[in-house]
C-alpha cells in the first residue's frame, strides 16, 4: 500500500519539476501600442501540436507556462491584421517581447464560424449546437454529450469526474442548487452556450482571497430576456397511463420565474427534482437536503438492478415554483422564494425461495417469503433566500421549513418446511416530521480585513409508529407476544437541535489570506421510545440462574449530546499557477449519553486537531495536478448509544449493551489527481488516487443471552478499516466525424476486522468498473448515444474459525443503446435497448428491454407528436440467484409490463 503512494506522490512531483517552463511578456504593434487578444502558442519545431497557448489581456501582455523535452520550441504569435509571428527559444524560463508587423488583409468571403469548445482564462465555453442531434430536445439531452462534462442519473452535473458547485442562468442563481427543473426542462434551442466557469469562487468579496477548486456552470441563453420552457401531455393503456410535464420559464435582467408541474404513472422519477445538487461553499452559509430519520420499516420487498422506470410503480404530482428578483437599484440584493410539494404513491411485490443446506445441527429447509408495499409520500416544503453578493460586502440569510406526512403499508406471506410456521403479517408505518433550518452568513470589509461571522440552527421532530397485526406474526427469538392477536407496537419519537456559530477576521499580504476563526458547535438528540405487546420469554423454573428483564428494557428516553468550542486558522494563496488552502481546527469534543432509567451514562472529552490540506498546480495551460490530505474524528450518534428494546422491523428487535462506551472513530485519508483539459483538440481527461485509514476503538460482537434474543456488545479494540481507489477517466470529441468518446475505469478495495459468534475475521472487498460512452450524429439520416459498464465485485472473508471463511463474487454487465433514425423531413423513429446482465457463481441472468418510438415534428409551431411502445418483450418479472455457503436464494420482482404511450411535446415560446 505504502508503495502505491510514494510511486503517485513521485509521479506528482515529477511532474510539477519537469513543468517550470514559462514565458512571459508583451505583444505591441510598430508604434508600442498594446495588441490585446492576441494568440500565443509553443509548438515543437516540425510538429504540428500546439503545447500550450495564451491571449493577450488588454496591456497586451501575455504568460504561458508548458513542458517540452526538446532543447528549443517554437513560439508562435497571432492577431488581427498583423503578419504572424514566429520565433524560435530556448526551452527556459524567459521574457519575451515582441513587435509586430501591420498587414492589410484583402477579405474576398467572410464565413462565420462559431468554434465548438472555446476557452479564456479559467471559462470554457462550449457552443452547444456543435454537440445535438435532431432528437435532442431539452438542456440535458445535450448536456451529457459535452467532453468533460457528466450527468448521473441523480441529475448532478459532473465536470472532470467532480460535481459542480453553482449553476447559473446568464449569471443568475436562481434554483440554489437546485438545478434539476431547469437541466430537464430548458429547451437546447434557447441556449447560445455552456459555460464551465473552473476554480469557481461564489462570493465575489473573496474571488481574489479565497480559492476554489470546484467548478460552475454557467447557461447562456440566446436573449437577455427570455420567456420559455417545455411541455409534454400524454395518455397511454396497459393499464390507464398518464404523463404530463408543464415546466414555463421567464429569464429576465432584474427577475427570473421558473414554475413546475410534473405528474405520471408511467415509472419517472419526477419527485426528486427539488433535491439540492450543487451547496456552493462554507462561506455562504449551511444548506442542506432535509430528510426524514427512518428507524422504524415495515419489510420491504427487493428492488432489481435495473433503471427505475423498469420496475416503479407509481402515481406521482410534484409541483414547484422558483422565484428571484433584486430589491435594490445597484441589483446588489436578491429575493429568492422556493417552494414545492410532492404527493406520490408507489407499489412495490416480489417474491423470495430460499434452500437452506443440512447441517449437523439443523436439517434441510426451505422458506418462502412474499411481500406487497405501498409507499406514501407527502411532502412540502419552503425557502426563502436573501442574498447580497457584491466585491464591497456578502450577505446570505437562508430560511427553510419542510414538513411530512409519509407512510407505509406492508403485507407479507411466509411459509417454511420445518415446523409450524405459516404466516401472514399486515405492517403500517406513519411517520410525520417537521424540520426548519436558519442559515446566516456575512462578510464586512473592516479596513484592510474582513469579519465573517456565520450562523446555523436546525430543529427536527421526527415521530414514527410501527404495528403489526397480527403481533403473532413476530417470531423472534427470545420473544413472545401476549396477546397473539393483538397489536405489537413500536412508537419512536426523536427531536433533534443543532447550532453552529463562528466569527472570523480575515486579512492578506503578498497573495496570502489568513482566516483565524473560533466557533461553537452544538448538536441535541432526545430518543423517547415505548414497545408494547411483546415481552422476552421467561426463564424456565429450574433455571438455576434466571434472568428477569426489567419493565424498562422495553422503552428508551435517551438524550445524547455534544458540544464543540473550537479554534482554526484558515491559510489561502493563489497565483497564476498555484492554488492552496488549508485549514487547521483544534476541536474541543465534550460527548455525554444519558438515560438513567436504563443505567445508560457515558461521557467522553477529547480535544482533537483536525487539518486539512489542498495544493492545486496549473501548468502548460492545459493541466492541473493537485495532492489533498485531511484528518477528522467522529463519536457516534445517537443509533449508537440507546439500550431499550426497539423493534426497527417486523424481523428483528434491537438492544444495546448499556455499557458499551461511545465510539471515537479517527479517519485520516489523503488523494492526488492530474487532470488535462485542451479546447484546442477536444481531449479531457483526469486520473485519481485515494486512500483512507478509519482507526475505531470499537468493535462489535454481538453476544446471545440466556433469554434466547442477541444483544449488540462492542470490544474495546483498535481496528482499522482500510480503503484505496485510484480511478481514471478519458474524453474526446472528434468533430470530423462529429463525434463524442470516452471511457472510464475505478478500482476500489477496503478491508476491515469484524467479530462474529466471538470469533474474528477479517473482510476484504474489491470493485472494478468498467466504462465506455459514445454518441454520434455524423450522418444526417441517423444518431446515435451508446453507454456500457462492465463491474466485478469480489468479497472474501477469512478467519481462524473454518465456518467464518467465505468468498464471493459477482460480476455484471449493464449497456443503454439509443438509435434515432431520421428518414424523412420532420419524422423520427428511435429504438432503445436497455441490457442487464448478472452473474454469481454458476448462475447466469440475462434481462434485455426494448422501446420503439415514432415523432412527427410539426416544425412550423415546433410542437412533437409521439407514440412509443415500451417494454416491448413484455417482461413482468426480473429473476436473480443469490448462492451463499449455507444456503441458496432465489428472488423474483416484478416489473412494469408493456405499455403504449401516445405524447404531445412543445415548447412554451
Amino acid at each position: 500500500m505504502k508503495s502505491k503512494i510514494t510511486l503517485f506522490v513521485m509521479i506528482f512531483f515529477s511532474v510539477l519539476s519537469f513543468a517550470q517552463k514559462t514565458v512571459s511578456g508583451k505583444i505591441t504593434d510598430e508604434d508600442g501600442v498594446a495588441i490585446p487578444s492576441a494568440s500565443v502558442t509553443i509548438e515543437e519545431p516540425g510538429k504540428d501540436a500546439i503545447l500550450a497557448y495564451a491571449i493577450t489581456n488588454s496591456k497586451g501582455e501575455y504568460k504561458v507556462s508548458f513542458t517540452s523535452a526538446e532543447s528549443n520550441v517554437d513560439l508562435k504569435v497571432k492577431a488581427f491584421n498583423q503578419r504572424p509571428l514566429t520565433k524560435q527559444i530556448s526551452n527556459s524560463d524567459q521574457t519575451a517581447n515582441f513587435k509586430m508587423e501591420g498587414e492589410a488583409t484583402e477579405i474576398k468571403e467572410v464565413q462565420l464560424k462559431t468554434k465548438m469548445i472555446t476557452a479564456r482564462g479559467d471559462t470554457i465555453a462550449y457552443d452547444l449546437k456543435a454537440f445535438d442531434s435532431k432528437s435532442d430536445r431539452t438542456l440535458a439531452d445535450v448536456m451529457k454529450k459535452i467532453p468533460g462534462i457528466e450527468v448521473n442519473t441523480d441529475g448532478t452535473i459532473l465536470y472532470q469526474g467532480n460535481a459542480i458547485n453553482k449553476f447559473y442562468v446568464n449569471g443568475k442563481d436562481l434554483m440554489e442548487g437546485g438545478y434539476g427543473t431547469i437541466n430537464n426542462s430548458l429547451p437546447k434551442d434557447a441556449v447560445q452556450k455552456v459555460e464551465v466557469l473552473e476554480n469557481h469562487q461564489p462570493v465575489k468579496i473573496l474571488q481574489d482571497k479565497v480559492p476554489s477548486d470546484q467548478a460552475a456552470i454557467n447557461i447562456k441563453l440566446k436573449n437577455s430576456v427570455t420567456m420559455t420552457g417545455r411541455g409534454e401531455v400524454g395518455v397511454g393503456g396497459s393499464p390507464l397511463l398518464w404523463n404530463v410535464k408543464l415546466t414555463p420559464m421567464f429569464f429576465g435582467q432584474k427577475s427570473q420565474w421558473v414554475v413546475n408541474y410534473k405528474s405520471n404513472n408511467t415509472g419517472e422519477q419526477v419527485e426528486n427534482e427539488g433535491n439540492i445538487l450543487a451547496f456552493g461553499n462554507r462561506f455562504e452559509g449551511r444548506r442542506i437536503n432535509a430528510s426524514q430519520n427512518d428507524w422504524l420499516n415495515v419489510e420491504n420487498a427487493d428492488t432489481p438492478n435495473l433503471p427505475v422506470k423498469r420496475y416503479l410503480m407509481n402515481s406521482v404530482h410534484y409541483v414547484s415554483a422558483n422565484y428571484l428578483t433584486n430589491i435594490d437599484k445597484k441589483k446588489e440584493w436578491e429575493l429568492k422564494a422556493n417552494a414545492n410539494y410532492t404527493n406520490n404513491a408507489v407499489e412495490r411485490e416480489s417474491y423470495a425461495k430460499t434452500d437452506y443446506f443440512a447441517t449437523t445441527n439443523e436439517p434441510a429447509s426451505t422458506v418462502t417469503q412474499n411481500i406487497f408495499n405501498n409507499f406514501y409520500t407527502d411532502k412540502a416544503k419552503g425557502e426563502l433566500i436573501f442574498t447580497k453578493n457584491a466585491k464591497k460586502g456578502f450577505f446570505k440569510n437562508t430560511t427553510s421549513f419542510s414538513q411530512y406526512w409519509n407512510a407505509d403499508r406492508g403485507i407479507a406471506d411466509r411459509t417454511s418446511t420445518i415446523g409450524n410456521s405459516d404466516r401472514h403479517g399486515e405492517q403500517a408505518v406513519e411517520s410525520p416530521t417537521t424540520s426548519f433550518q436558519n442559515s446566516l452568513s456575512t462578510i464586512v470589509p473592516w479596513k484592510e480585513k474582513m469579519v465573517n461571522v456565520l450562523s446555523y440552527i436546525s430543529y427536527q421532530n421526527d415521530r414514527q409508529t410501527l404495528e403489526v397485526s397480527p403481533a403473532s406474526y413476530l417470531q423472534v427469538p427470545g420473544f413472545f407476544t401476549p396477546n397473539t392477536s393483538g397489536l405489537a407496537t413500536q412508537n419512536m419519537r426523536l427531536k433533534t437541535f443543532e447550532a453552529n456559530h463562528s466569527a472570523n477576521i480575515g486579512f492578506s499580504t503578498k497573495g496570502w489570506t489568513f482566516t483565524p476563526e473560533i466557533g461553537f458547535n452544538f448538536k441535541s438528540t432526545n430518543l423517547v421510545s415505548d414497545l408494547s405487546n411483546v415481552l422476552t420469554n421467561l426463564p424456565a423454573i429450574d433455571d438455576p440462574n434466571p434472568i428477569y428483564t426489567p419493565i424498562s428494557a422495553y422503552s428508551n428516553d435517551l438524550t445524547y449530546t455534544t458540544a464543540t468550542p473550537y479554534g482554526s486558522v484558515g491559510v489561502n494563496y493563489k497565483n497564476d499557477s498555484w492554488m492552496i488552502y488549508a485549514n487547521f481546527p483544534v476541536n474541543s469534543n465534550n460527548i455525554k449519553a444519558d438515560d438513567p432509567a436504563r443505567s445508560v451514562s457515558k461521557d467522553v472529552n477529547k480535544v482533537t486537531f483536525e487539518p486539512n490540506i489542498f495544493a492545486q498546480y496549473t501548468f502548460a495551460s492545459f493541466w492541473k495536478a493537485s495532492v489533498n490530505a485531511n484528518i477528522n474524528n467522529n463519536f457516534g450518534e445517537v443509533n449508537t448509544a440507546y439500550s431499550g428494546f426497539m423493534m426497527t422491523s417486523p424481523n428483528g428487535i434491537n438492544a444495546m449493551d448499556a455499557n458499551n462506551p461511545i465510539p471515537q472513530n479517527n479517519n485520516k485519508s489523503a488523494g492526488t489527481r492530474i487532470e488535462y483539459r485542451n479546447p484546442l483538440n477536444n481531449l479531457f481527461f483526469n486520473v485519481n488516487y485515494r486512500f483512507s485509514d478509519a482507526k475505531r476503538n470499537l468493535i462489535s460482537a454481538p453476544i446471545r443471552n440466556n433469554a434466547g434474543y442477541t444483544i449488540m456488545q462492542y470490544i474495546e479494540q483498535d481496528n482499522h478499516v482500510l480503503n484505496n481507489g485510484y480511478s481514471g477517466e478519458v474524453g474526446k470529441y472528434f468533430p470530423k466525424f462529429k463525434t463524442n468518446a470516452s471511457v472510464s475505469y475505478s478500482n476500489n478495495t477496503s478491508k476491515s476486522d469484524a467479530y462474529q459468534n466471538g470469533f474474528a475475521y477479517t473482510s476484504r472487498n474489491n470493485a472494478q468498473s468498467y466504462g465506455f460512452k459514445f454518441n454520434n450524429t455524423y450522418f444526417s439520416w441517423m444518431s446515435i448515444d451508446y453507454n456500457f459498464n462492465i463491474s466485478r465485485t469480489k468479497q472474501v472473508s477469512k478467519s481462524n474459525t473454518p465456518q467464518l471463511n467465505n468468498e464471493n463474487s459477482r460480476s455484471g454487465f449493464n449497456h443503454n443503446l439509443g438509435v434515432f433514425f431520421y428518414p424523412l423531413e420532420n419524422h423520427t423513429i428511435g429504438f432503445n435497448w436497455d441490457q442487464v446482465n448478472t452473474s454469481a457463481a454458476e448462475q447466469n441472468y440475462n434481462n434485455g428491454f426494448y422501446d420503439l418510438s415514432y415523432q412527427f415534428t410539426w416544425a412550423k409551431k415546433k410542437i412533437d407528436f409521439e407514440l412509443k411502445w415500451m417494454n416491448i418483450a413484455n417482461k413482468r418479472v426480473f429473476e436473480t440467484y443469490n448462492i451463499n455457503p449455507q444456503s441458496i436464494s432465489y428472488t423474483r420482482i416484478q416489473l412494469r409490463p408493456s405499455q403504449v404511450m401516445f405524447t404531445v411535446k412543445f415548447n412554451f415560446k
